[in-house]
């Protein structure tokens, strides 16, 4: 997505770590410099926006629920293979010591 715009930080930079802003997880300085972007791009201010309130619905509908033990390790086991710059695997991933399960 772009709004055909240039601006100082690229629309798909910033759709690459909108979820890294929603989750609080990126540095003060670079929260800024979305926030700019968004001043500025009307489509990707409208693209936070709803994911904004997909992840505020999730959260209201199931933010009680707890993960299972399993997929929490399945997604641990995908993050560190990614992080290791390994391709992900068709079949399901856990993290390290633990068993691979089937489904």
């Amino acid at each position: 997505m772009s709004c055909g715009e240039p601006h100082e930080t690229d629309c798909s930079e910033v759709l690459d770590h909108l979820y890294e802003l929603l989750d609080g997880e990126m540095p003060d300085g670079d929260c800024t410099k979305f926030e700019v972007h968004f001043e500025e791009c009307s489509p990707c201010l409208e693209m936070y926006g709803l994911e904004k309130a997909v992840k505020k619905l999730v959260k209201r509908c199931c933010g009680s629920d707890d993960v299972p033990a399993d997929l929490r390790s399945k997604v641990l086991g995908r993050i560190d293979l990614i992080r290791a710059g390994h391709p992900v695997p068709d079949e399901d991933v856990t993290v390290a010591g633990a068993e691979t399960a089937k489904e």
